[in-house]
């Protein structure tokens, strides 16, 4: 008789409710471990962050003549989008630029899926094609910063980004050829190189306040 059939019923409960116990008690620790090194973080500021609060704050009040600190933009978030169309019949691929595009923002990226079915190209209803996440916070000025000071000087002939690429309500727009210019992808490893469109929004009401406002992040603009 195995050991488990020699337990009477009284025995096997114990025995299963002191096995439950001992393991919510090794998930709490994980638990109060990983909150405790995020309290460790919490002193952290992004460099951009501190850059608008201390320097583009106050010299967009000085420009614009503000009166209250509320009325001076800030980006509210960014928005980054891979298409990959032309890999929907190909559900690794399609994979494939939601990790690259999850590296790439340091947060996870879900599926683009198709609103409506297109014949031409093969395209049905509520197919997968492509990746797109949305930055906010700390992230969102790290992202920035990555794209700014890294991604964009290894972009070939890279000349600066068009000044006019604003929506008429602050909101900026920019695509980048290849995604591998940026340094959590490895070429190497990399199948496919992607396409990325990347939306700034901000709360500027005006295009002039939103250029002034990404100026002061040091976005490398063109003057021609």
């Amino acid at each position: 008789m195995s050991e488990a059939g020699s337990k009477n019923p009284q025995e096997a409960a114990k025995a299963e409710a002191k096995a439950a116990k001992k393991e919510r008690r090794q998930v709490n620790t994980g638990t109060q471990v990983a909150v405790g090194e995020r309290q460790s973080e919490k002193g952290y500021v992004p460099r951009f962050k501190q850059r608008y609060n201390e320097k583009i704050r106050a010299d967009l009040m000085k420009k614009f003549g503000y009166t209250n600190a509320m009325q001076v933009p800030k980006i509210n978030k960014v928005v980054l989008n891979i298409g990959a169309g032309e890999a929907a019949s190909d559900s690794k691929k399609i994979q494939q630029a939601v990790n690259d595009l999850t590296a790439i923002a340091g947060q996870k990226a879900v599926m683009t899926r198709a609103k409506k079915a297109i014949a031409q190209f093969k395209i049905r209803e509520n197919l997968a094609i492509g990746a797109k996440v949305t930055l906010r916070g700390d992230v969102m000025y790290e992202f920035l910063d990555r794209l700014i000071t890294m991604a964009l000087p290894r972009v070939r002939d890279f000349r600066g980004v068009n000044p006019k690429s604003f929506d008429g309500r602050g909101n900026y727009a920019m695509g980048m050829k290849e995604h591998v210019v940026f340094l959590e992808i490895d070429y190497d490893k990399t199948e496919t190189v992607w396409g990325m469109d990347i939306v700034v929004n901000t709360s500027a009401k005006t295009d002039e306040e939103a250029k002034a406002l990404l100026e002061g992040f040091q976005f490398p603009f063109t003057t021609n």
